[in-house]
């Protein structure tokens, strides 16, 4: 991959980190179960200072100790880019449900989150505290309905075309019914049929979180909330431009708030997008 970056956004330095975060630099053979050299990693410099960078920042992860292993990732020289074939670009979006299946499987998301959990946990401390929480479960049975509690803290699905959002035309906003944190536009809701609230894209990804299901002899995404952990829904790749993907949400998870409350409520940064 070719990193085309602007310094003044990030540094060379917040690449590597970000680079050492996703492979195993331990390994000389491949990645996880991709075997063999056009496999291995590799960090390719473009100048004297990246070079020296990129030496230093690999010098220091290996006096870390977090490996046992010696850090193989070789610094080489940049020579050429070979763009690839036009099926392999974007391949994550635009096979999503393939892709996901593969990454699980591969095993690298297991040995990151093994290998760097505490730092993930530390960061999300040290990061400014957000307004988006989880209850306690005695506060939710007695704030949700009983409906509401079975979708998004037992994974249950509600009916189709008899819940509260499915035929919802209203511009504003869905939130997880839970912590309250923004998932879902109206600008972003389409008519799929199937009888619950579909959506092209989430309104803020980072507050989405993906998970392999396999219940009912299948394999599915399923879509929790980050905050509140709450089950929503799965994602499914048969849904319309732009995307192609469809989140099928449950309204029971949702609570939907009307462009005209939105300042009201806290989440005047959407209005913007109304406009």
């Amino acid at each position: 991959m070719q990193v085309t970056y602007d310094p003044a956004t990030v540094s060379y330095e917040q690449l590597l980190d970000v680079l050492w975060r996703h492979i195993d630099p331990t390994d000389a053979g491949g990645q996880f179960v991709d075997r063999g050299s056009q496999y291995r990693s590799a960090i390719f410099y473009h100048d004297q200072e990246q070079h020296d960078l990129a030496e230093k920042s690999k010098q220091a992860l290996q006096q870390s100790g977090r490996f046992d292993k010696p850090i193989v990732t070789e610094i080489l020289p940049f020579k050429a880019f070979y763009v690839a074939e036009d099926y392999h670009q974007d391949y994550y979006k635009k096979n999503p449900l393939r892709y996901k299946y593969y990454r699980w499987n591969s095993g690298r998301d297991q040995f990151l989150e093994k290998t760097w959990s505490k730092e993930i946990k530390k960061a999300a401390l040290t990061t400014k505290t957000t307004p988006y929480h989880k209850p306690d479960d005695a506060t939710l049975r007695k704030t949700l309905t009983p409906l509401q509690y079975k979708v998004t803290q037992k994974e249950g699905t509600e009916p189709p075309f008899k819940n509260a959002y499915w035929d919802n035309k209203q511009a504003g906003i869905y939130v997880d019914i839970v912590s309250g944190e923004p998932l879902f536009s109206s600008l972003d809701k389409y008519k799929s049929g199937t009888g619950w609230p579909s959506f092209t894209r989430p309104l803020v990804k980072d507050n989405i979180v993906e998970r392999e299901d396999r219940k009912f002899f299948s394999v599915r995404t399923e879509i929790r909330s980050r905050h509140g952990d709450s089950h929503l829904g799965h994602v499914f790749s048969d849904g319309p431009p732009p995307t192609g993907l469809r989140y099928c949400m449950n309204s029971a998870a949702l609570r939907f708030i009307p462009v005209d409350q939105l300042e009201k409520e806290g989440y005047g940064e959407f209005l913007a997008s109304f406009k």
